[in-house]
């Protein structure tokens, strides 16, 4: 069993990581009594921790929010997780992250034991960080996307497009997702009434914010990730393009990500995408190793006929496959 100062210093690291805990759950954890575990909660308020009790059968023990920031219990693990990390945001991607990652790390240095100085120190020497272009975005607007977005209250703002045009934006706010360097935020658009991804970096939030609405489900499987990698993948499309191909959906599942892959019947299958060269998209057509037709780009089925024609001279004219 462990003696006081250690069950202290554990129980406060499980109030910490965990939200709720019941007293059977820390008795349990901890190896020692419900009647301990209370005794210890006192003992944890009288340093100032505001740790909150519910009583009842669905009642336990929460580490409630004071007025400072406790002292934090980090394993080893978690102290070099939070190390990197702060390393990393020196990097940039949000304004003013920089400054505040370094002196938070300059604290968490300080406290750190040798062996884990040592470790991190290591870390840091051999991995070289490659600055990202992204434009930087600034923490205001990401607090008050994100606000908006848990208080389910409509986001206006005025947002700039690839083209440099500006325009007013009435959205329903859905989630923030960090992709390479940029924030994007996905949303629902009232006035298009339709799902849109837009580039935070290009936000100008208005006040007051709107009303409030009853979330909406994202369209597919509801993965918002996948959703904006397909959005950023295929927004910059010069050229895009339907194919029906001559095989079953199942045989075409390993396609790229950020294609369109619908069933037509047990023998084919629709795929949509795009892309800025022509040519290339006929050279990986051909390269699917199934027959294919084009649907509905003029530009992609000239593309394939200079393609056709090309290998066909290069077979030595009128030769035919067996």
């Amino acid at each position: 069993m462990l003696d006081t100062s250690a069950r202290l210093l554990k129980l406060l690291s499980l109030l910490q990581a965990h939200r709720d805990w019941s007293g059977p759950e820390l008795s349990e954890r901890l190896g020692v009594s419900t009647r301990t575990i209370r005794n210890d909660v006192e003992r944890l308020r009288s340093l100032g921790y505001p740790v909150h009790a519910t009583p009842g059968v669905a009642g336990g023990y929460r580490l409630g929010a004071g007025a400072a920031l406790p002292p934090l219990l980090l394993d080893d693990e978690e102290a070099v997780a939070v190390a990197v990390g702060l390393g990393r945001a020196t990097g940039g991607g949000v304004e003013g992250i920089e400054e505040s990652s370094v002196r938070a790390l300059a604290k968490l240095e300080q406290v750190l034991p040798s062996r884990l100085r040592s470790r991190i120190n290591a870390l840091n020497t051999y991995t070289v960080q490659i600055p990202g272009k992204a434009p930087s975005v600034s923490p205001g607007v990401l607090t008050a996307i994100a606000v908006s977005a848990r208080d389910h209250e409509r986001l206006r703002f005025d947002y700039t497009g690839h083209d440099g045009s500006t325009g007013a934006r009435d959205v329903e706010p859905h989630r923030l997702v960090h992709r390479r360097g940029r924030w994007y935020l996905v949303g629902y658009d009232v006035e298009r009434k339709d799902w849109r991804t837009f580039r935070v970096d290009r936000i100008t939030p208005r006040t007051p914010s709107g009303p409030r609405f009853a979330p909406r489900e994202l369209p597919g499987d509801g993965d918002v990730a996948a959703y904006v990698e397909k959005g950023v993948n295929t927004a910059m499309w010069r050229y895009r393009a339907t194919v029906l191909l001559h095989a079953p959906i199942e045989r075409m599942s390993h396609l790229p990500q950020g294609l369109e892959l619908e069933p037509v019947d047990d023998a084919t299958c629709l795929v949509r995408g795009g892309g800025d060269d022509l040519d290339g998209m006929a050279a990986w057509m051909g390269l699917l190793g199934v027959d294919f037709e084009v649907l509905d780009s003029p530009e992609l089925a000239e593309a394939v006929l200079r393609l056709s024609e090309r290998f066909r001279r290069a077979a030595g004219g009128d030769h035919r496959p067996a």
